[in-house]
């Protein structure tokens, strides 16, 4: 594994703190990318979502990824032409080649300086190697409170995320 780091004396990848795949982008909301109603189309924003969580787990496993899901992704409030969106993503949990990014989208008005939260989503993201290939990703080790209450929130939505591939596995099989 030539991006990843171990710990010589196990030959194990050594776990990072979810703060070490923060990011935080900035985006200008255009009239091209709005309705009829002058409010963002909700599939721009998924895609800067999908762009942040992207980032946030390459930062976190030194590897190329790729999405397997977004789920949990709820539209919270409108945003507007010419507003600026704020969107944080940082890892919230890793398996053994996945990992969960949490990914958090505010709005701001300029004129005004109110900002308001207008979408939360959940995405897994999973590590590639050198031939397009699942590769183990490092653990996360979160420190915080508030790093633990999302791990273990993470750890339940990946549980449920499991279950639902294997209904909708059967379900396509039929």
């Amino acid at each position: 594994m030539p991006n990843s780091k171990k710990n010589p004396a196990t030959d194990t990848l050594l776990g990072k703190s979810p703060e070490n795949s923060s990011v935080n982008m900035s985006e200008i909301v255009l009239p091209s990318d709005t309705n009829a109603l002058g409010t963002i189309f909700g599939g721009k924003i998924m895609n800067w979502i999908d762009i942040a969580g992207a980032i946030a787990a390459g930062k976190h496993s030194r590897r190329v990824v790729v999405t397997a899901s977004i789920d949990a992704l709820h539209f919270l409030a409108p945003v507007k032409v010419g507003h600026v969106v704020h969107i944080r993503a940082r890892v919230n949990f890793t398996s053994r080649t996945s990992m969960e990014v949490g990914v958090r989208v505010d709005a701001e008005n300029l004129i005004t300086g109110e900002t308001t939260h207008t979408a939360t989503a959940y995405a897994t993201f999973v590590a590639l190697d050198d031939y397009g290939r699942p590769t183990p990703t490092p653990p996360i080790l979160p420190g915080t409170t508030d790093e633990k209450r999302r791990f273990e929130a993470a750890k339940k939505r990946r549980e449920s995320r499991i279950q639902l591939a294997e209904v909708l596995k059967e379900h396509f099989q039929s």
